[in-house]
């Protein structure tokens, strides 16, 4: 009797300490979740962040841009008396040297196919700092994911077919 009764002691005392260690691996386990839930808040604030200012930044070119396009339209346009290169000339009469215009012109174009690229560079950019915190996130999930032991579950059931046989 006092065989079976050590027995069962031993048996009492193996499931308290496997009960232990059960607990344990999901303390830490529910701690690894935390970071993790905790580092994915963090790269979800980094790109929003990232996103907001990507957007402030694009609509400010795109205003930009519309502003030098629709200043190219007008000076396109037919001129009118009250413009700045008929004010030095007398009614109907052509002005002497339009040089100073089509310059003005050539910087105003040049200077909004600058614009364009630096739009679209922005827009890449963007795209680009999006796909890789995309993939960092994702690769800390995989990474913790693939760090977690095997159930404590699957180890308790194994070891009592080893000590079965």
């Amino acid at each position: 009797m006092d065989e079976v009764g050590a027995a069962m002691s031993y048996d009492v005392s193996q499931w308290l300490a496997e009960i232990r260690t059960l607990q344990r691996q999901l303390a830490d386990t529910q701690k690894e979740r935390d970071q993790a839930y905790a580092s994915a808040a963090n790269w979800r604030r980094l790109y929003e962040t990232e996103a907001r200012q990507r957007r402030t930044e694009t609509e400010a070119l795109r205003s930009h841009l519309q502003t030098l396009e629709a200043e190219l339209k007008q000076s396109q346009e037919k001129p009118t008396a009250a413009d700045p290169i008929y004010l030095s000339t007398g009614p109907g009469e052509a002005a002497a040297d339009d040089t100073p215009l089509e310059a003005k012109l050539q910087k105003a174009l040049t200077l909004c196919q600058s614009l364009t690229q630096q739009l679209k560079a922005e827009k890449d950019a963007h795209e680009q700092t999006r796909q890789s915190l995309t993939t960092a996130l994702g690769d800390t999930f995989d990474m913790l994911k693939s760090e977690q032991p095997p159930s404590a579950i699957v180890k308790a059931g194994q070891r009592a077919e080893r000590d079965r046989s």
